[in-house]
């Protein structure tokens, strides 16, 4: 090639760029010797047309070869002193920064003889484009210091800059400074503030600058209409778009579109989004990789499935973000199959799916019917490698305790080398949910030894299974680490611990804390203490904290409701109850729920008056549930009412046929009454059926280890041991003249396994020594299930309800 000069450049302006990149690399030779041999050496214009090529075309190792073939021309022709052209250096600068090398723009420009602005603008650049914003402010900063004018290029990269960091105060100094530069008005400088005002939460100062800017351009709109949108403004982001669109002077692009249809997604407006959708056809972007993602994930988040996945099917090259889009849209509405489907069209294309793939299928798998699938997914993980991303195994842990398979998602947990918080919050509500609050316990116990951040969902969960455990200590525990952990005034958990405190009987503990919130008090605050004074029978408390609320113009919601009907019926206020229950909705709009009508019923029904509580339950404007009849059958007992008894048992069972307690209580109830014929019936029915009474269950903390016992449990190493001494106190108790609550017959017959039983056979016991007898070898099943757990509290999904 005897003028390597003109041909690089004639194809370099008719913008064939590989090719004057390959007409390049033609040359004999890049070493300093063959360069001297060349037919006619490179111009300073032919090498800026060749670093500008690989600029444009992003081929850093080509651009290295032009800079190395620059630097041996010049060392081989001391006269060209190409390597020393600041024109040379900037257009340099500016190729390492877009082929993301900005150590190499910073060396060549620390090597540079001679700067200009344009060499300070293009080496701050270089280090915006490449997540260096701390270091591109540094060399604005010392750009200033040398005394060279920032041109609106270095101030525009400058804002961008602080625009990344999130500082405002910076760029409001920033834009200080162009003020008084008078570099303000330019367009690069403003439609940069307008993003960074934007972007930082700034929105009203961002409009008011893009309103001021006269010759607005493609990017001055874009900058606002896609911070109205990220900033959740979506309705001006629409207006400012639809303004665009009037005013004409400029067509909308990609990136226009994409914020216009994340704003209708945002909303739920898919008429509008339709709309819209048109005109980009009219525009014809909606095949466009950008837009067709952003239309598909708008109608996805309209809930319109149909329309998403024709959107989706006109990308013409979907990439692997466009495919997780529309798997994940499928997923989050539960519909695995669909999203299956598309999971196995995707890997045809050729695609190789990601963690994020992967965690929207395992967000479809909920229940049993889809742990075959989980596992599946689970499997291909592994093959896929992902089994060592931490965000992964916290979605595989999830979806086990969904499909509620526990042991899986605790060998997952197991296996988790890097557990963040996020993998202990995952296990800690798997246990909870599903009924282990000794497992949260124990978990707990190695989750603040091992991870010093523990967040209020871990605290929370921890309260909530202290709470099922009546574990007045680790609430104290959990209580004293929000000091450490700088969570003492998080409102949400100390509402969290006044309600835990109550309900471990600690009344006291919860009204010290409710003071001490003071004015960070809300509503379920109150609420929480005012439900625990009415659960252990402080009536009068519960309803002087509630009038006290209300002075403080605190308006109750319905949990507050349901601790004042509570209080009343624990005392018997029935006429205040009542009361309260008629101004719940016309003065305070909450419509009565089960759970107040629940309240209503145990108010009457405690006071007697089980007419009225029937009359009420049939007056309601939805079916009544297992626990209003079961109250109504507790108080037919109490008040020996052997006819609304029987009805209020037929209705427990209606709804649950194998319901043990409404047995017991019915029994109860005829053995009360004498009616031994209908008890021995009902037994028989009992056995016949398969019900069995569930056993009592308790809790006891051993040397710092929980231990859990139910009924005739055989379990523990020294089970002999604890049975013999139950034994020995059982006898030294009857001997003491201990009488139980009820009379000895009814707690005896409620344990008795016999098919048939009468009067007769009952009086044959009915001495001081048979009495004895019974009770000792009864004692067992009795004083299981009357033991207490923390402070007296009983298990509430297994009641005894004769003892």
């Amino acid at each position: 090639m005897q003028n390597p000069n003109g041909t690089i450049l004639q194809l370099y302006h008719a913008g064939r760029l590989a090719a004057a990149l390959r007409a390049f690399e033609s040359l004999p030779s890049s070493s300093p010797a063959s360069a001297a041999a060349a037919p006619a050496p490179l111009t300073a214009a032919t090498y800026a047309a060749l670093v500008s090529a690989c600029s444009r075309l992003r081929s850093l190792p080509q651009g290295r070869r032009v800079h190395r073939h620059l630097v041996a021309s010049s060392s081989s022709s001391p006269d060209a002193q190409l390597a020393g052209n600041t024109v040379l250096g900037n257009h340099l600068i500016t190729m390492y920064g877009r082929c993301a090398a900005p150590d190499s723009a910073r060396q060549v420009f620390d090597e540079m003889p001679a700067r200009n602005p344009v060499s300070w603008a293009s080496v701050i650049a270089a280090h915006v484009q490449n997540g260096r914003a701390g270091d591109a402010l540094g060399l604005f900063s010392s750009m200033l210091r040398s005394g060279t004018a920032a041109d609106q290029f270095a101030l525009g990269s400058a804002v961008r800059a602080c625009t990344e960091l999130g500082d405002v105060g910076t760029g409001r100094q920033v834009h200080a400074h162009a003020l008084k530069s008078e570099r303000g008005s330019d367009l690069i400088v403003q439609n940069a503030l307008v993003t960074m005002y934007s972007k930082n939460g700034l929105v009203d100062d961002g409009f008011m600058l893009f309103e001021r800017i006269k010759d607005k351009d493609l990017i001055s709109w874009g900058s606002i209409i896609a911070g109205f949108a990220q900033q959740g403004f979506e309705m001006e982001a629409l207006q400012v778009f639809r303004e665009m669109i009037v005013e004409g002077s400029h067509h909308p692009n990609e990136f226009h579109f994409g914020s216009a249809f994340r704003a209708c997604g945002a909303v739920g407006s898919w008429e509008y989004g339709e709309q819209i959708h048109g005109l980009s056809i009219k525009y014809r972007l909606d095949r466009d990789l950008y837009v067709g993602c952003s239309l598909s994930d708008m109608y996805a988040r309209c809930k319109n499935l149909d329309s998403a996945r024709v959107a989706f099917y006109r990308i013409e090259a979907p990439d692997l973000v466009s495919w997780n889009s529309i798997v994940n849209a499928y997923s989050v509405e539960g519909l695995l199959s669909e999203a299956l489907v598309l999971f196995s069209e995707m890997r045809d294309s050729g695609l190789r799916p990601d963690g994020i793939t992967v965690r929207g299928l395992l967000c479809a798998c909920v229940g049993r019917d889809a742990l075959y699938h989980g596992r599946m997914i689970h499997s291909y993980l592994v093959k896929l490698g992902l089994d060592g991303d931490v965000s992964v195994c916290n979605s595989l842990l999830s979806m086990y305790a969904r499909c509620s398979d526990l042991s899986s998602a605790m060998d997952v947990f197991h296996e988790i080398k890097d557990q963040d918080v996020v993998t202990w919050n995952s296990i800690l509500t798997a246990c909870a949910q599903h009924n282990h609050p000794e497992e949260v316990l124990k978990l707990f116990s190695l989750l603040n030894k091992s991870e010093p951040s523990l967040d209020r969902i871990s605290l929370n969960n921890v309260l909530s299974a202290s709470a099922e455990l009546g574990y007045f200590e680790m609430v104290k525990q959990v209580h004293a680490y929000t000091f450490k952990a700088g969570l003492v005034d998080d409102r949400m958990l100390s509402n969290t611990l006044i309600d835990t405190y109550a309900k471990c009987g600690s009344l006291d503990d919860a009204m010290r804390l409710f003071e001490i919130m003071g004015n960070n008090r809300d509503v379920f605050s109150w609420s929480s203490l005012i439900v625990g004074y009415a659960q252990f029978g402080y009536a009068k408390e519960a309803l002087d904290l509630f009038s006290r609320m209300r002075s403080l113009g605190i308006r109750p919601n319905h949990v507050t409701f349901i601790g004042v009907l509570t209080a009343c019926s624990r005392v018997g206020f029935v006429n205040e109850g009542c009361y309260y229950y008629s101004i719940m909705e016309p003065e305070y709009g909450i419509v009565p729920t089960r759970e107040h009508c629940s309240c209503i019923v145990d108010l009457l029904a405690r006071a007697g008056k089980l007419t009225e509580a029937a009359n009420f339950i049939d007056q309601m404007p939805f079916e009544p549930d297992i626990i209003m009849w079961k109250t109504l059958l507790a108080a037919s007992k109490m008040h020996n009412d052997m006819e609304m008894g029987k009805r209020a048992a037929e209705g427990i069972l209606n709804i649950d046929p194998s319901h043990s307690a409404a047995y017991v209580l019915l029994c109860n109830i005829y053995a009360a009454s004498g009616n031994w014929n209908e008890f021995a019936r009902l037994k028989k029915a009992m056995r016949t059926s398969g019900v069995k009474k569930s056993p009592g269950k308790s809790w006891v903390k051993l040397k710092g280890e929980l231990k859990v016992f139910i009924v005739e449990d055989r379990s523990h190493p020294e089970s002999e041991e604890i049975y013999a001494m139950l034994e020995l106190i059982g006898m030294e108790m009857i001997k003491a003249g201990y009488v139980p609550k009820h009379s000895w017959k009814h707690a005896i017959v409620d344990h008795i396994d016999s098919d048939l039983f009468n009067e007769e056979m009952l009086a044959e016991y009915d001495t001081k020594t048979g009495v004895v007898y019974l009770w000792a070898k009864t004692l067992r099943k009795i004083v299981s299930n009357s033991t207490v757990k923390g402070n007296n509290q009983r298990d509430n999904s297994t009641p005894n309800l004769s003892v």
